[in-house]
């Protein structure tokens, strides 16, 4: 059972799908998901109708400005904005008939799993937490991702947009993803570009463009100075041992300093590998997971 929502972030309409699960009666638990870095909810909704089928309750949007939900500049990556828009999905979900409000999770997937990790560390309304292939620390990422030499023209074009912007310009955007080593991109790479090829132009709302802005967010994130605090909130991480997008190093290192209760869920292959042939192992641990959690 989905069917649309939409909810207020600020002054931002978000807007997203509601899956209930069949033949549950009573008040249910609800997990809140979103996506990652320049992607669309239709990437997410596998994992949730995985978790429906175990009786949990779904709320599964767009961030600002991607794919159905409002917000400008579009394919404007905000961290802050984004977890707003996690903690506004919380509340929204408190709201709804058949929702058990003292039993929420929150779940993100590589950008997102950073987010979902800050939410949980913030915000004691979750009881449970999943961050998959997450991205943990934003600079660290940053430079395993972007050669030292391009430093110097991605801080002149994060420069220039911010003079565009401050003289009314639209902003400066950049592709996600590109088969060109030449280009400037988000995020380098064959495999990424192979994968959000594969997936997004069959998306109506996707684009394969961010702003330039992004990247500057994206080198400031800092997720990792919240990782100690996601306790006493039970804790799944999922990495992907191969990953080279949101390195696994960097995230078995915010792992460790995690503190219990905590679980490691280490899947062979690389970044893309939990949507695709790894997808039932990464799904069916979440959702061991999160009914456990979130069980009455």
């Amino acid at each position: 059972m989905r069917v649309d929502v939409e909810f207020s972030s600020g002054a931002t309409i978000l807007r997203g799908w509601l899956y209930r699960p069949e033949e549950v009666t009573g008040p249910v638990p609800l997990v809140v998901m979103t996506h990652g870095f320049a992607g669309v909810k239709e990437w997410v909704a596998p994992f949730a109708e995985v978790f429906s089928e175990a009786g949990l309750a779904c709320l599964v949007y767009d961030h600002p400005g991607f794919g159905t939900s409002e917000g400008e500049p579009r394919f404007e990556v905000d961290p802050p904005a984004q977890i707003e828009g996690y903690r506004d999905a919380i509340t929204f979900a408190q709201t709804l008939d058949g929702i058990d409000p003292n039993r929420i999770g929150v779940w993100g997937t590589s950008f997102s799993g950073g987010h979902a990790l800050v939410v949980a560390a913030t915000d004691r309304r979750v009881r449970a937490v999943v961050s998959q292939v997450p991205t943990t620390n934003g600079w660290a990422n940053f430079r395993s991702l972007v050669p030292s030499v391009v430093h110097p023209l991605l801080h002149a074009a994060i420069a220039a947009d911010r003079q565009a912007r401050a003289a009314g310009r639209p902003a400066l955007t950049i592709k996600a993803v590109s088969d060109d080593p030449t280009d400037m991109v988000a995020m380098p790479g064959l495999e990424a570009y192979e994968w959000l090829m594969a997936n997004g132009p069959q998306v109506p709302t996707w684009r394969n463009e961010v702003t330039v802005s992004s990247i500057d967010k994206f080198q400031s994130y800092a997720p990792e100075s919240f990782v100690r605090r996601v306790s006493p909130t039970p804790l799944l991480m999922i990495v992907a041992d191969q990953d080279t997008l949101a390195p696994a190093d960097i995230a078995l290192a915010s792992y460790a300093e995690a503190l219990e209760p905590k679980q490691l869920e280490l899947i062979s292959g690389p970044h893309f590998t939990v949507y695709d042939e790894e997808f039932e192992r990464a799904s069916n641990v979440a959702r061991n997971f999160l009914v456990a959690a979130l069980s009455a």
